[in-house]
């Protein structure tokens, strides 16, 4: 069993599953970037082009306008406010909010429920990956179980409002609003003229064009269980988001069994099915945030529901430290750990 690790570390690591393996080459190129805490993780804006300091902080400011509008860590936040008037009233909800929602409900269907937004009782059951983590009771997970069902969010787009049927729900969008976050963040930086970027939101990578001497961005996917920045392998990617899950990103261990913070929303307990991560590559980063819960579906199902869904690939690491990749990224993936190995179907 691997060594738990603190409450610090699990915060200051949380979400880095890719790597970025190579920055600029062009010497003349001066990048900006800077890091900043925001979303329970720590996000990195990198330029490429000539751009002033302003244009980083407008990013970062979308960054905190995602966070202070659908984080429920925030008292007031669009989304405590559906969930403190659970089956009670609609609440009017801003424009980016409504489409985050509805966007989950829509993966939600994609992803035969294994995803699904209304696990909010459940995750705060388990607290996972906050010093107040603990393996619940089958009665309390049984309890809460019910209030689970992405079928229950009220969708109302004419007048802009959400609202959960029962009382007691709560929905979290920790699995797919950092995703909106980086997206929106490129939209920031495009309509700047950026043409050359790295958005790294906790690991959520999504790149904008190449690198400027017009080369494809090498992103490196973490080693699960390694320390950080060593990679089992490398894809290569050009106006691509890389998004991991994986169980090695927030967990607690007790009695000798390890708990990750993958819920499955049929059982109320981490999905248990030999995966070690799943990486989405595909246009838009809210995508690939949603779709890389396919990590709840396991090997056989989510691989076969990746394969069939057009411009999205994905790698599957299991924990015999086998590789299982789309047809689609054959020739365009490396593995660079010996102790792993590439299979082929």
């Amino acid at each position: 069993m691997k060594k738990s690790i603190t409450s610090f570390v699990i915060f200051f690591l949380i979400f880095n599953a890719a790597i970025i393996l190579s920055g600029c080459s062009n010497k003349n190129s001066q990048p900006i970037s800077d890091t900043q805490f925001a979303l329970d993780t720590y996000c990195t804006i990198t330029i490429y082009d000539k751009a002033p300091k302003k244009v980083l902080d407008d990013g970062f400011k979308a960054i905190r306008d995602v966070e202070d509008k659908m984080s429920v860590a925030i008292k007031g936040s669009e989304v405590n406010q559906i969930n403190e008037n659970a089956g009670v009233r609609p609440v009017k909800v801003s424009s980016d909010t409504f489409y985050v929602i509805k966007k989950a409900v829509h993966f939600s269907d994609v992803e035969k429920g294994y995803f699904d937004i209304t696990v909010g009782p459940i995750v705060k059951l388990w607290n996972i990956g906050t010093d107040k983590a603990r393996v619940p009771s089958p009665e309390e997970i049984k309890a809460k179980l019910p209030l689970v069902s992405y079928k229950n969010i009220i969708l109302d787009e004419k007048n802009m409002t959400i609202m959960l049927k029962n009382k007691g729900m709560s929905i979290d969008l920790g699995g797919i609003a950092k995703g909106y976050a980086a997206d929106k963040v490129a939209q920031v930086l495009k309509k700047e003229g950026v043409k050359h970027a790295i958005i790294n939101l906790g690991g959520d990578v999504l790149t904008i064009g190449t690198k400027p001497d017009g080369r494809n961005w090498r992103i490196g996917i973490q080693t699960p269980f390694k320390p950080r920045g060593e990679y089992l392998g490398i894809v290569e990617v050009s106006n691509k988001a890389v998004v991991t899950s994986g169980v090695y990103e927030r967990y607690f261990e007790k009695d000798g069994k390890l708990y990750h913070h993958i819920l499955n929303p049929f059982t109320g307990y981490p999905a248990d099915n030999h995966l070690y991560s799943v990486t989405i590559i595909t246009d838009t980063s809210i995508d690939g945030d949603a779709l890389s819960k396919i990590f709840v579906m396991g090997l056989e199902e989510g691989l076969k529901l990746a394969e069939s869904l057009p411009g999205v690939q994905a790698i599957f690491v299991t924990d015999d430290k086998k590789v299982y990749i789309t047809s689609g990224l054959k020739g365009n993936f490396k593995i660079t750990d010996p102790e792993y190995s590439l299979m082929t179907r």
